[in-house]
């Protein structure tokens, strides 16, 4: 089966060819902790779990960000195809270059257990909304500065008072929300 892995460390994209099985994922990331992207087109992006907690190097693969290496797969609904997305497309989408607040908030988090992707709810005019840490970091990342050092200065103390930064997170999903509209 066609694969594409990307190496941030070396900022390389190449295709693999793989005899797909089940344990395939594990043993590429040496993880039984496997996070799941689907914002590619017809494609699964896998990563390692335990990516943040090991400060593994960060980058975008167009707005997502993901840690670590990344094994892409097609997806065809529930099935695993070959990827089909051309390399040259691919390289276009992925950019090494993250900047000072994702660098400095990810570092913070990585202490923590806390997941980039996984979801939990909001509530917006009585309206339920599933978000992660991901969105809210990319929320607060196009804020202005002020509001930016607010929110890293606040990590900060939850973390340092070894409070929840899951509870955190979920807090500041919902000001990003009552904010945005």
């Amino acid at each position: 089966m066609r694969a594409i892995s990307i190496n941030p460390l070396t900022q390389t994209i190449q295709e693999l060819n793989l005899d797909f099985k089940a344990n395939t994922l594990y043993t590429f990331f040496t993880s039984i902790l496997i996070d799941d992207m689907a914002s590619l087109h017809h494609h699964m992006i896998h990563a390692d779990a335990n990516a943040l907690s090991l400060k593994k190097k960060p980058y975008f693969i167009g707005e997502q960000i993901v840690i670590g290496e990344a094994l892409i797969i097609g997806q065809n609904e529930l099935e695993d195809i070959d990827a089909s997305i051309p390399l040259k497309d691919l390289e276009v989408l992925v950019n090494y270059n993250v900047n000072p607040f994702y660098l400095e908030v990810l570092d913070l988090i990585s202490q923590s257990a806390i997941n980039l992707y996984r979801t939990f709810e909001v509530t917006h005019k009585s309206e339920k909304i599933q978000l992660n840490v991901e969105w809210v970091l990319y929320s607060f990342n196009i804020a202005d500065e002020r509001t930016k050092i607010y929110f890293i200065n606040e990590l900060k103390k939850v973390i340092e008072a070894k409070e929840s930064v899951e509870k955190y997170m979920l807090k500041m999903a919902q000001l990003a929300i009552n904010a945005s509209v």
